[in-house]
């Protein structure tokens, strides 16, 4: 039997649902390698969905109102007392205020310390033959200069689904995901938030299982009545 992209599709894709229930205030897919960016309500849950499995989903988040406040790794870690975040870990900003907090999490952990692919990175650590290829730098910055944000204003990001572990030594590995198709995570914005997500054109390593796939981006407002349609 042929195997067309929409019989992969069918059978592989979960795009599953919102994980806390609400109004939908924004569902909106994105593409492999693209970028996506919005300002999520006070109140609001936003739910990341892994669409075909072990798709690594680089995000930084930013104070709608000023964003020169963002989130900080080293805050997050040093709050949550764990090098990995996890459901209950609050996503604290450089100012030591809570952005966002996990509500949800259907994988075992999620990764903030891996950094995000950049093309200079990729030609330091695969040869130069990869110096061309798209990563998530371009993609942060693409997306940021639509809200006025440039290079200075990137940040160390979270790596939503992509397995870092930290081994026994301290030393880092970009392993095979524990995500799979449908697996999804929940943040509460605790103040108006600008997010911003590089869905991982890494091809490179195994974040993306060597095959970027979509991501779905789903937002709802828990105090909102949900219509029919959303109940669907």
């Amino acid at each position: 039997m042929t195997v067309t992209w929409a019989t992969y599709e069918a059978d592989y894709f979960d795009y599953s649902g919102p994980m806390v229930p609400g109004a939908v205030v924004l569902d909106h897919e994105i593409a492999p390698r693209s970028g996506w960016s919005a300002v999520v309500s006070a109140g609001t849950v936003l739910t990341l969905v892994d669409v075909g499995g072990n798709q690594s989903g680089d995000c930084l988040i930013y104070a709608a109102a000023d964003t020169t406040e963002r989130y900080s790794v080293p805050d997050t870690l040093v709050a949550q007392r764990n090098a990995y975040l996890v459901e209950g870990s609050v996503l604290m900003s450089n100012e030591g205020r809570p952005l966002m907090t996990i509500v949800g999490n259907e994988v075992e952990r999620q990764d903030t310390i891996g950094g995000a692919c950049s093309k200079e990175s990729n030609t330091l650590r695969y040869g130069h033959h990869t110096r061309f290829h798209h990563a998530c730098r371009e993609n942060f910055l693409l997306e940021g200069a639509r809200h006025g944000l440039g290079a200075r204003d990137l940040v160390s990001n979270i790596n939503w689904f992509m397995n870092v572990p930290v081994e026994a030594d301290g030393t880092l590995g970009i392993v095979d995901g524990m995500s799979a198709p449908g697996k999804r995570v929940a943040l509460r914005a605790e103040r108006d938030v600008l997010v911003v997500i590089s869905n991982c054109p890494q091809v490179n390593n195994p974040c993306n299982d060597f095959n970027p796939t979509p991501l779905r981006v789903i937002v709802t407002d828990p105090s909102a009545s949900v219509s029919e349609t959303d109940r669907r």
